[in-house]
């Protein structure tokens, strides 16, 4: 069963749902305001709140007001944080990032924030859309074991959502990273900008990635009361997917620290090669330029001088010096 209530307004960006749901039935509503939402909400189901945007301070206070949250975790959920999870008297708050969109090598990215108590679960979001549509839809269809369970397993549904989005974007990346093993030599100063570009994202994925696993290694040794014993298993599985993308964020973090020692190599390799050339041409003129220097002294009694054939004898002694030279650093290799 799905139903908008009056008074829905998308050009704000601010879209506040209601999804309650147990083995029977499911029921979906949207509204502009808390007070329209409220009656929906029943004891005997699982009842998941999104709010997409968060520039309506009213609603946010109103959902404040209703669940009794806390100033401090309502200033989390409004500010940039780190991911984290928190444990209150009678909710849990869990906070992370969502990646969902790759352009290039910027990733798209908010933050999501979770509050889990008896019989539902509070999302708040920083703008409209995001990667739980199809999740949706099979709450709706009764597949799977959701409509099976309780909030804390929707909970970790949709953390472990998030987290598999992880894995595109380390795919992307890892894509990337090839593409430029090949064409760094072909284009340094190109690929040298996407290296460090791909540096900046691996870095925010860095910050992204290993508080999340402390915060869900926090979940599973603090035994958290909203979790049932019989889901813990799942969140020990998000667990272990943080820890291998950690293992692969720090390989690709490896191979873009090579490539920038690739590129660094490269651009020494053109820089003694221009070196080389530079003394290698002075060391051909060096002897050149002492013959020059010998014939240019301003003496009367020069016997050369008067000689016929004088001027081409030099010329093909110069020549023939400068091209033995060139065959010697030729057969070392030198050029």
């Amino acid at each position: 069963m799905q139903v908008h209530l009056k008074g829905e307004d998308h050009s704000e960006n601010v879209i506040l749902e209601l999804i309650s749901y147990n083995r029977e039935k499911h029921h979906r509503c949207v509204g502009q305001s808390v007070s329209e939402l409220i009656p929906h909400i029943q004891e005997d189901t699982v009842n998941w709140v999104n709010l997409d945007g968060l520039s309506n301070t009213r609603i946010v206070e109103d959902l404040q007001s209703h669940f009794a949250l806390h100033a401090l975790l309502v200033e989390d959920i409004l500010n940039d944080q780190r991911p984290k999870a928190e444990e209150y008297d009678d909710y849990l708050f869990v906070t992370l990032k969502m990646l969902y969109r790759i352009q290039g090598t910027h990733v798209d990215y908010e933050q999501i924030s979770f509050v889990l108590g008896k019989n539902y679960l509070l999302t708040f979001q920083e703008k409209e859309g995001d990667l739980f549509d199809p999740f949706r839809e099979r709450i709706r269809l009764d597949q799977g074991k959701v409509r099976k369970k309780k909030a804390d397993y929707l909970l970790y549904r949709l953390i472990d959502i998030t987290v598999e989005n992880y894995y595109n974007v380390l795919d992307n990346i890892g894509e990337q990273i090839d593409e430029l093993e090949g064409g760094l030599r072909s284009n340094p100063e190109e690929s040298f900008q996407r290296i460090q570009l791909i540096k900046k994202e691996l870095i925010y994925l860095h910050k992204a990635l290993y508080p999340l696993r402390d915060a869900l290694g926090k979940l599973l040794k603090d035994e958290s009361e909203f979790i049932l014993e019989e889901n813990i298993p799942y969140f020990r599985d998000v667990y272990d997917h943080v820890v291998h993308l950690i293992d692969s964020l720090d390989t690709y973090r490896d191979l873009s620290s090579g490539l920038t020692d690739q590129y660094i190599n490269i651009q020494n390799r053109k820089l003694n090669d221009v070196i080389r050339m530079l003394t290698i041409i002075s060391t051909i003129f060096i002897p050149l330029t002492f013959i020059v220097g010998v014939y240019g002294m301003n003496f009367v009694h020069f016997p050369e001088l008067q000689w016929k054939y004088g001027y081409p004898t030099v010329w093909i002694v110069m020549l023939t010096l400068a091209g033995s030279m060139l065959g010697y650093f030729r057969y070392k290799r030198w050029i």
